[in-house]
């Protein structure tokens, strides 16, 4: 997640007097409103709890009215306290600094504490309604999901709550995957607007758990629904011979064969972006880039129109950072930025081992830039989880036990990714015409392909440090 403070705004209080408010933004949209005295009611909280040394350094207090360059100075300090608070895998992680934003985030869109009912999205287009609290947090919001659905407990933590844009050709953005210091109802809310949604959907990488999933009658239903979503979207492709195959199993309801059937073919289990832009091979180049199977794979147009197609491996990734910008919205003027006058400018960048001896930074422009960083971070604690023999049962299901720390000893050594002409013989698939007709929703391991992650991935001689929250 990034965060960022990029303006305040001077409000009145109760009492007819003013007082400055710092804006809180995640992924470049605002949270909260907050004073300067609850940021310092919250450090010394946290530096009660944790210690001082732990705590990272807090702008002081000031005796006289703050002038406008102090108001700015101190803008920028907190923006940076907040943003090493959550990227300190202790901090980052307690319930104190989750709770607090929270709070905050519904203080600020002044929604009280009442029963209502939320909608959640299925990848097949139904739609589960749940009633909750508008205060109930992430995690509250996904185990009223499970119950509605018969999902058992111990597989609640293989899916997770994921806000997506719905387009006008029905093509679904992804923007975030809810997070533990929100509140769904408030965000879903606070966006004022029909395109945004609530969708469930499978929350780890590795196929070898779809058989965790199968074997439970909503288990299967989900990763069907999500299979056969994926597929009339175009995220997995398909060839004629495996279209009539799928189609085949479709209509006699073998949903367990059409799911392994699934899994072999190019792209299960990846999330597709929508298009940006990539400076590799070359600097303004389209891309379209997807997350899975432990990668990041491109699709690239060149300058000369001619198509590519490669991947990066997270296991070379030695680090990867998120930056943000804000650029003026093109009108003519050169005004300094202004809440309503500006984008915010997201980018993915990693450094990437090439070869033995050259490391080089990607960059990839995209406004989902953060849920790119996302997934890396997610493909990384799976990894890690599986390297020292974990349950990744347990990991899913300590959502608030912060990020899995990487040692230096940990190391990387895939081959380079390579771009290549796509398949031509590979076409998309055609539009799947039948859906589940049944909410009341329950994929084998098929064996990984030559190009997953073994055994000596972790042997080389680059650091494997892959960080998942913005590097600023």
């Amino acid at each position: 997640m990034h965060f960022s403070i990029p303006e305040t705004e001077v409000r009145s209080g109760e009492n007819g007097s003013t007082y400055v408010a710092y804006n809180i933004h995640v992924n470049g949209v605002l949270h909260c409103r907050v004073r300067y005295s609850q940021l310092l009611g919250l450090h010394e909280q946290i530096k009660k709890e944790y210690g001082s040394n732990v705590v990272p350094a807090f702008p002081p207090k000031k005796i006289f009215t703050l002038t406008p360059a102090e108001v700015e100075q101190r803008r920028e300090q907190l923006e940076k306290y907040m943003q090493a608070v959550r990227q300190d895998p202790l901090l980052g992680a307690s319930e104190m600094f989750n709770s607090f934003l929270r709070k905050a985030q519904q203080e600020t869109q002044q929604i009280p504490t009442e029963e209502v009912a939320l909608d959640i999205c299925l990848s097949n287009g139904q739609k589960v309604t749940v009633n909750i609290l508008t205060s109930d947090q992430t995690e509250d919001v996904l185990d009223a999901v499970a119950t509605k659905l018969d999902l058992p407990d111990d597989l609640v933590g293989y899916f997770s709550l994921f806000l997506v844009r719905e387009g006008v050709d029905g093509g679904l953005t992804f923007v975030r995957k809810l997070q533990e210091f929100e509140l769904p109802y408030v965000s879903i809310t606070s966006l004022r607007s029909s395109e945004f949604h609530i969708l469930l959907r499978k929350s780890y990488w590795d196929i070898a758990y779809d058989g965790d999933v199968m074997d439970n009658r909503v288990g299967l239903n989900l990763l069907y629904a999500q299979t056969v979503s994926d597929i009339e979207r175009g995220w997995i492709l398909v060839n004629k011979d495996q279209h009539r195959q799928l189609k085949s199993l479709q209509e006699k309801g073998s949903k367990k064969e059409f799911i392994h059937l699934g899994q072999t073919l190019k792209y299960y289990g990846y999330i597709k972006f929508d298009p940006c832009v990539t400076d590799f091979p070359e600097k303004g180049c389209q891309v379209i880039v997807s997350a899975g199977n432990n990668e990041l794979n491109f699709h690239v147009k060149l300058p000369n129109e001619q198509i590519k197609e490669g991947s990066f491996k997270v296991t070379r990734m030695r680090c990867w950072r998120v930056t943000s910008s804000q650029v003026p919205v093109a009108n003519g003027t050169t005004n300094p930025c202004s809440a309503s006058k500006c984008d915010v400018k997201l980018e993915l960048a990693f450094e990437y081992l090439m070869s033995k001896d050259r490391l080089q930074w990607v960059t990839i422009t995209s406004q989902q830039a953060i849920m790119m960083s996302i997934c890396l971070q997610s493909m990384v604690d799976e990894l890690m989880v599986k390297k020292s023999g974990g349950s990744i049962k347990k990991m899913l299901r300590k959502r608030h036990n912060g990020s899995i720390h990487r040692s230096d000893s940990q190391q990387a050594v895939k081959s380079p990714p390579l771009l290549d002409s796509p398949d031509p013989n590979r076409e998309q698939i055609v539009k799947l015409s039948t859906k589940l007709s049944s909410v009341s929703l329950r994929g084998i391991s098929a064996s990984n392909s030559a190009n997953d992650i073994s055994g000596n991935d972790f042997h080389g001689n680059y650091a494997f440090e892959g960080i998942g929250d913005d590097d600023l």
